[in-house]
């Protein structure tokens, strides 16, 4: 054993537990692992620094352990303190084979977080809230600090207001600073006063893909120490790093706080599913086709709780952005990551994101150094996994994933047949009941002077949104040949059609326009309209008054197609029933059909100029020139200039005015910035663990319960218990915005759990909604008001 081994090379000399509070090894306790510390040289002379070398450690059992085990082991052997991390943890990981299936809980401390501003900013609420309580303590508040690195990026508050105009970026940014500007001028007094915070300010893009190009190392250096990065973040879909061989994923605000503040996350120690892929995918099929895919297979197969592993000479084929894709939808296949480990494909994207050669060569050397780095070329040591999967590449279609879960992937070849069914089935995740008789009804109505007409699975939004695809050069640039094409055959995408372009970073825009294709996207209503999280999240905007009257009054079944990663029901838009995710190129091809009830093999998408129909085919670019386009257009300096622009700053950022105190100044008024109770009479000693006594069922569900459930970022309903917190606080109805804007104030999300409009409780027998039957009453009340009785029944 480890434990055994270290013994005899190296006894210990740490005689008092490591402070708590410190991220750093007492000083007079000599580091568990010193014996395997060793000099990474360079090639030319000197040395890149030292690391923990995990050959060094000499034991067998590493060399079958897969990647992303690694990078655990690496991390506790380096966080080794004896207090927080021990040495029984290290041989825990080691041991994985055996100890995996035991379900054993090991410590992890990342090297870093990531924060949006959505969840990011209850917790800078918390941090400012902890100050005063140091202050009222007697104590120095200038020491709630975050202890472990955060980048804070402003990408979730940007919506669609404005659309089909050059226009469309700065006048939504302009929205975006108006309903903000508090939020705003909060995160700046925050990243004014704490340390080790950096943040991205808003119109900058969207974070994972931020992550993606320019906050993720792969390698840190710190002080001389090489390590792998790895980060957790308060989003899900950080996972999309592991596209790039980083380790990372989503945890929950607590957890993320316990991080910030030095505390190792407490995980399973998971099983990790290898997922070899192998083949070619075939001409006309893009990323989100193979991801809708990989996310069928890995939700039958079952992966919650566990770590996917991609490998084979299959995933050595695809590009880094492929791989991104893949990763991004973890949450939706429900694994903590889909790991991609780093090999030549890695190197490259670093080379070609801007990271300096040095900085790639050191990445290289010490992955390499340390038996983490894959080489495709050189013959494969087995690794064990816990269960094993495998896709032949060739074997995926094109199609798109709905009506209301990421996970229901439907054939294109099928969309219209299954959609068919879905509008007559009973109420469901694939059913929405309508009458035969009434299924082929148009309800007929006038769109700014023009006669306009919508039936079921009319199409209203059609988004290009979203982290998961908008890295994706390949995506991007078909979605820009596919409105190329039709504008060339004269088809237009009809004016009803809620459509919108929100690109991950600004990179995308450089080489939309390089390759001369966004133009002929604003020729079909998809011009850009910002930079951030917009429809995937719910930050769709309104839509026009006329076509929200049709929807409405007609009862129709009306569709959202959009290049996210996310359906579920109430969350794109209250009127969008039917929710569709597909490749960017597919959006643009559903725009110009307004409709997902259409067989593209047989139906025309519309006619052209010259009188005849126009077919998918006719539209639809291969993957060939796709591939010339992007090899043209993409271009390293594009990413070094567009992040410049963001270490300049953004003019209405800099603009905000914050004070320059330590603690901050409450606003009592403020229905986005509350003081929470949480740290309130709060004492040195605390005051112990108390009972729960005396408590009944709030709520009973059944599967498919996400955070979308429990915690709603969409649009806050004028009928809700938060509304009416709004409302005797002064707002008006419009000014309501969304839950997800408002979670620094908790008194709204305390309203706003379990509020979800699609909210399926099984004490309410049929009937769906944010509302429960009160135990022992059996009153049936709002989800919050039986909580409050309950509450003051206790008390």
């Amino acid at each position: 054993m480890v434990l055994d081994k270290l013994k005899e090379i190296m006894p210990s000399t740490c005689k008092e537990p490591v402070n708590i509070m410190s991220p750093q090894l007492n000083n007079d306790c000599e580091h568990a692992f010193k014996a395997i510390l060793t000099i990474l040289p360079k090639p030319g002379g000197g040395k890149y620094g030292k690391f923990y070398s995990l050959p060094a450690l000499n034991d067998p059992r590493i060399d079958r352990l897969p990647y992303s085990i690694r990078i655990l082991l690496e991390a506790a052997i380096r966080n080794c303190d004896k207090f927080q991390v021990t040495e029984e943890d290290v041989e825990k990981i080691i041991d994985w084979e055996n100890t995996s299936p035991k379900q054993v809980e090991i410590p992890f401390k990342p090297a870093r977080l990531l924060l949006h501003d959505y969840t990011g900013v209850p917790a800078l609420v918390d941090l400012a809230s902890m100050r005063d309580a140091m202050k009222n303590l007697g104590n120095d508040p200038n020491k709630i600090n975050p202890l472990t690195p955060v980048d804070f990026v402003v990408d979730h508050s940007v919506q669609v207001n404005v659309i089909r105009s050059e226009n469309a970026v700065q006048a939504n940014m302009e929205l975006e600073f108006q309903r903000y500007k508090e939020r705003f001028a909060f995160i700046k007094w925050s990243s004014s006063v704490l340390q080790n915070m950096l943040v991205v300010p808003p119109g900058s893009g969207i974070l994972h893909q931020i992550n993606l190009e320019y906050l993720a190392h792969v390698v840190f250096n710190d002080n001389g120490i090489l390590f792998p990065d790895s980060v957790v973040a308060t989003d899900s879909h950080t996972t999309m790093i592991n596209g790039l061989g980083v380790a990372g994923w989503g945890v929950g605000g607590i957890e993320a706080e316990a991080a910030m503040l030095g505390q190792p996350l407490s995980m399973v120690l998971p099983g990790i599913v290898g997922f070899r892929l192998s083949g070619k995918l075939r001409d006309g099929v893009t990323a989100t086709d193979l991801v809708l895919t990989v996310t069928q297979i890995l939700r039958n197969h079952g992966v919650v709780g566990k770590f996917v592993e991609f490998y084979g000479e299959g995933a050595a084929e695809l590009s880094l952005a492929d791989r991104a894709t893949i990763a991004n939808m973890s949450p939706e296949y429900g694994a903590t990551m889909g790991f991609f480990p780093v090999d030549h494909v890695t190197l490259q994207y670093l080379k070609l994101t801007g990271r300096s050669d040095e900085t790639v060569s050191m990445v290289e050397a010490y992955l390499r150094a340390n038996n983490m780095f894959v080489d495709y070329n050189q013959p494969q040591q087995e690794r064990v996994y816990t269960s094993y999967l495998q896709l032949d590449l060739a074997d995926v279609e094109p199609c798109v994933s709905g009506p209301k879960r990421p996970h229901d992937r439907v054939p294109l070849k099928e969309v219209k047949a299954d959609w068919q069914a879905c509008l007559g089935n009973k109420l469901g995740f694939k059913g929405f009941a309508v009458p035969k008789k009434e299924q082929n009804k148009v309800s007929k109505f006038t769109f700014q002077g023009q006669p306009a007409e919508l039936g079921h699975g009319s199409v209203v939004i059609a988004a290009i949104t979203s982290c998961t695809n908008t890295s994706n050069p390949s995506v991007m640039i078909g979605a820009g040949l596919v409105a190329k094409k039709a504008c060339e055959l004269g088809l237009e995408v009809k004016p009803w059609v809620k459509t919108s372009l929100a690109p991950g970073s600004g990179v995308v825009t450089k080489y939309l326009l390089q390759s001369g294709l966004q133009k002929y996207l604003n020729q079909q209503g998809f011009n850009i309209v910002g930079y951030g999280c917009t429809t995937c999240i719910g930050n769709s905007g309104e839509l026009d008054e006329s076509v929200a009257s049709a929807i409405s009054e007609n009862d129709v079944v009306a569709a959202a197609v959009l290049s996210g990663n996310r359906n579920f029901e109430g969350r794109i838009h209250p009127l969008t029933r039917a929710n569709y995710l597909a490749s960017p190129p597919l959006v643009v091809v559903y725009a110009l059909a307004s409709t997902v009830d259409i067989d593209f093999e047989t139906e025309p998408i519309g006619t052209g100029k010259d009188g005849k129909s126009v077919y998918f085919r006719d539209i639809w670019p291969s993957n060939e020139e796709i591939a010339e386009v992007v090899q043209s257009s993409v271009l390293p300096d594009m990413f070094k200039s567009a992040y410049e622009a963001i270490r300049k700053g953004n003019p209405m950022w800099d603009q905000l005015h914050v004070p320059a105190s330590t603690l901050y100044s409450w606003d009592p008024n403020s229905t986005y910035i509350h003081d929470p109770p949480y740290f309130k009479n709060m004492t040195v000693e605390p005051p112990g663990p108390q009972g729960v006594k005396d408590a009944y069922c709030l709520l009973s569900f059944g599967d498919s319960i996400t955070t979308d459930h429990i915690s709603p970022v969409g649009s806050i309903h004028k009928d809700s218990p938060a509304a009416k917190y709004l409302l005797q606080h002064g707002l008006d109805r419009r000014d309501f915005n969304t839950y997800g804007s408002r979670r620094g104030n908790d008194e709204v999300m305390t309203r706003g759990t379990f509020a979800n409009i699609r909210l399926v409780n099984k004490l309410l027998k049929e009937e769906v909604g944010p509302k429960t039957i009160h135990i022992p009453t059996g009153d049936k009340l709002t989800v919050y008001d039986a909580a409050m009785v309950s509450v003051s029944i206790s008390i």
